[in-house]
């Protein structure tokens, strides 16, 4: 009884009972918990964050069996990375030694403008300064705030740099739910974001999964250029877009000739016919805007750059991860 009354009284302005009874409310861990959770997602909005979501780190047993089966079905194509470490994708708490929590953020990339309609495309997460940049300076600034306003934390930001089932973990903690094209979704913003993490030895207040909204909606499979998506919520990343022209080194194979829709980096196509997505908004983030030159570009200026032009242009972009010579493949294969 004395408990309940004690917890009561943590919802009163002003505490009435004794002192010693005051520090035990504050001092309770669920409450600490709740406190600590509320000063990291003021903080990652004041860093520029979509949104910030909690979930306890842990084993995620329903990922197992698809990430298992997608790895038989060879879905990774020539990115072989994805076979290694399956343990570590599945369990954070190996990752990050006595790991207590997954603290997940979304980080907008929506553009304000986008290229000219006459023009070889590229997907718009690729506009500005590469994200791996941009987000992990931030993920640093949170996990450095949270040592100096709560203590001694242990800690890893994580950006498309090691096993991390990034979407997974956005979805666990209430972000938003995985659509019938794989992607993150969220009902008030759409799915151009960037998602990253946190893992932390800190115990925090978790937040709880979102639920399902893609309903009847097949827009992502019928419009996928190459049926990469063959079957709701799974994509063969083999037959992607984004794979031919980012990922696979070698000679892109004629059988998707006439098939890339003018894509030369990434494709958009799943995003772009979402309906949830028309609620997406231009992000803030002044690194993110691209170099003007680039959104005028037209389709010959595409076939005639140059080395120099595209230092000049990705000089910081995420495009220069397929290279020079990368792009110039992918612009022949897709001219007509």
């Amino acid at each position: 009884m004395g408990f309940v009354f004690v917890y009561i009284s943590s919802r009163l302005n002003s505490c009435i009972l004794p002192k010693t009874l005051c520090i035990f409310e504050k001092n309770n861990p669920i409450n600490l918990a709740a406190q600590h959770s509320r000063l990291i997602k003021a903080e990652a909005k004041r860093l520029g964050f979509l949104s910030c979501g909690i979930s306890q780190a842990g084993l995620l047993e329903a990922e197992a069996p698809r990430l298992e089966d997608w790895l038989k079905k060879n879905r990774q194509g020539e990115m072989s990375y994805m076979e290694n470490h399956f343990d570590k994708r599945l369990d954070p708490r190996l990752l990050v030694d006595n790991a207590k929590s997954v603290i997940s953020v979304l980080l907008n990339y929506f553009p304000e403008k986008t290229q000219i309609q006459d023009a070889y495309k590229i997907s718009k997460y690729a506009y500005g300064t590469d994200y791996h940049f941009v987000i992990k300076d931030k993920l640093k600034d949170l996990l450095a705030f949270i040592q100096t306003e709560i203590g001694e934390v242990n800690g890893r930001a994580f950006v498309d740099s090691a096993p991390v089932l990034d979407k997974a973990w956005a979805a666990k903690s209430g972000l938003g739910w995985i659509g019938k094209h794989s992607n993150l979704l969220s009902k008030k913003t759409g799915s151009f974001y960037f998602i990253a993490e946190l893992i932390v030895d800190l115990p925090l207040a978790y937040d709880t999964p979102d639920t399902d909204h893609c309903g009847s909606c097949t827009a992502c499979i019928d419009a996928c250029p190459t049926q990469a998506i063959v079957e709701p919520y799974v994509v063969d990343g083999s037959k992607c877009i984004s794979y031919f022209t980012i990922e696979l080194k070698h000679e892109i194979p004629s059988t998707v000739k006439g098939k890339f829709d003018d894509w030369v980096f990434g494709c958009d196509v799943c995003q772009d016919v979402c309906p949830w997505n028309r609620f997406s908004k231009p992000h803030r983030e002044p690194l993110f805007n691209p170099n003007p030159d680039l959104l005028e570009m037209s389709k010959k200026d595409w076939e005639d750059i140059t080395q120099e032009v595209f230092q000049k242009i990705f000089k910081k972009s995420a495009v220069k991860r397929t290279k020079f010579d990368g792009l110039k493949r992918n612009i022949e294969f897709v001219k007509k």
